[in-house]
């Protein structure tokens, strides 16, 4: 539960999962079995942050500032820009920024995107389950924000076909043992663990993927797992301030924008701490 921040005082916005009548979880409910990775894997103490990058369209579904029927300068001067010209619809951003804090959501922050009216917002750091939650709030808040400025959100990897870049939601991925002194090394075992689940973690890393992650606009190929220090074209990325201390976090670049974070952070656990035993779920009452 939340705080309302549109309509204030005692009300609040509700998250709930979703389950069939036969009592098990519906099986668009990636949360259950998310939350069932983060419960097994709690000792850990995984820190998740989440870079949701979206697009602000018109009425017409054509990004917001932009020429009608045209097209702005090359990018270049609006990643984190400031300025008529270079930036579109801030108040909606900072409206939604505003939103976001008042109903409790860890938002880190809020920048200008390569792409003009494209905009990003982090989400974390957050310890297990919340991360997911806390998205899917601030991503309900961000439609309905628009809505009061009569704009449109667009969480399309790629809404503009052509030399722009696309949209996504890098995860950032932090253990307790790779915070600590020499937490490199797990860094380094956890990409031995991701390469060979490369097209497994793809296949859930959002729809329309493959037309984002072409090699170029600061993306990997979809076809193959890469990773580096300070490299924007691979697969995961090391911080350079991470490999200069020799412990942190990696950004998994990967997901699209259009990606369901239970499934992005499930995933991730699943792959770096193994699986998890089939459950069974008693459906007798179902059956009287």
């Amino acid at each position: 539960m939340y705080p309302d921040p549109f309509r204030g005082g005692e009300n609040i916005l509700v998250l709930t999962e979703t389950w069939d009548p036969d009592g098990s979880p519906n099986k668009f409910n990636y949360r259950h079995d998310a939350a069932r990775q983060m419960d097994a894997n709690a000792s850990h103490h995984v820190w998740f942050g989440l870079e949701q990058e979206y697009t602000l369209l018109d009425e017409y579904d054509w990004p917001y500032g932009w020429p009608k029927g045209g097209f702005p300068g090359p990018q270049g001067p609006y990643y984190c820009g400031v300025g008529t010209g270079k930036v579109y619809c801030r108040d909606i951003v900072e409206a939604h920024y505003k939103a976001c804090i008042y109903a409790g959501l860890n938002i880190s922050g809020i920048n200008a995107e390569v792409m003009p009216a494209q905009w990003e917002f982090q989400i974390g750091p957050c310890e297990g389950i919340q991360l997911g939650d806390h998205l899917w709030m601030a991503r309900f808040l961000l439609h309905r924000v628009a809505e009061e400025f009569g704009a449109k959100i667009s969480f399309s990897p790629k809404p503009v076909p052509g030399p722009w870049n696309g949209a996504g939601l890098h995860a950032n991925f932090s253990s307790e043992e790779m915070r600590k002194e020499g937490g490199m090394k797990h860094i380094e075992a956890a990409m031995k663990k991701l390469e060979p689940r490369h097209m497994d973690h793809m296949k859930v890393y959002g729809e329309g993927n493959l037309e984002r992650m072409t090699g170029e606009n600061e993306t990997a190929s979809a076809d193959t797992f890469s990773w580096g220090v300070a490299d924007r074209g691979s697969s995961v990325r090391i911080p350079r301030q991470c490999a200069k201390d020799g412990c942190g976090y990696f950004e998994d670049r990967r997901p699209a924008s259009n990606a369901d974070p239970y499934q992005i952070t499930g995933i991730l656990m699943e792959t770096i701490y193994g699986g998890l035993p089939e459950e069974s779920f008693d459906k007798s009452d179902e059956k009287k």
